[in-house]
């Protein structure tokens, strides 16, 4: 299991209970903003109750500058490093809603509800990443796997394969083979109807 140890991702610019967008800076972008990444945000003022979502798109936005540079030529690498690693290149970062839930004494989110929240996160919030023991409480249940596959304008197959994917190094190595299987079982069920999809989605998630 990883360490309890959080990481902020970003903070809250707009937000639904179905989803929100959070924002950072281009330096900061690395494994935290992974597709298929799970992160919390709290609700409510005193930062009890947490919203849990999946990121499933990370655009990097442009600007004048950008704009103007990526149309020149014989532009200095030096000059071009200098403001990928150096500008505040906005980043917005999207999230889908699959869960919520209340801190325990330990600052952590742990027997959430495999629900949307009863209300958005405010703007301005810390996104964090979540602990890997969120995440292995949290992927006890699959009930949230509905969620995804359900969710309008979200690459819904490949975000729930990406999911299940990060989720399986918060397992045991020991346990990501059977949390594996059983994630598949419960994907057919859901997905029965529907061999095509089916097939696509299991064969994302094979080792």
């Amino acid at each position: 299991m990883q360490d309890t140890e959080q990481t902020v991702v970003g903070r809250v610019l707009r937000a639904t209970t179905r989803g929100f967008a959070c924002g950072t800076h281009s330096r900061r972008v690395g494994p935290p903003h992974d597709f298929g990444a799970f992160v919390r945000v709290p609700i409510a003022n005193d930062g009890a109750c947490c919203v849990i979502g999946l990121i499933y798109a990370v655009e990097i936005k442009d600007d004048q500058l950008v704009n103007e540079l990526v149309m020149a030529d014989g532009i200095d690498p030096n000059v071009l490093r200098d403001q990928r690693e150096n500008r505040m290149v906005p980043v917005e970062i999207d999230v889908l809603n699959v869960g919520y839930g209340w801190r325990d004494g330990r600052g952590l989110v742990v027997n959430a509800a495999h629900s949307l929240p009863p209300r958005p996160p405010m703007s301005l919030t810390d996104v964090e990443l979540c602990a890997a023991e969120e995440v292995y409480d949290f992927t006890q249940s699959c009930d949230f796997f509905r969620l995804v596959l359900n969710a309008p304008d979200v690459p819904s197959d490949d975000l729930l394969a990406a999911a299940l994917r990060y989720a399986a190094f918060a397992y045991p190595e020991a346990e990501r083979y059977a949390f594996m299987v059983r994630s598949g079982r419960h994907i057919a069920r859901l997905l029965g109807s529907d061999l095509k999809r089916l097939s696509h989605v299991l064969a994302l998630i094979r080792p």
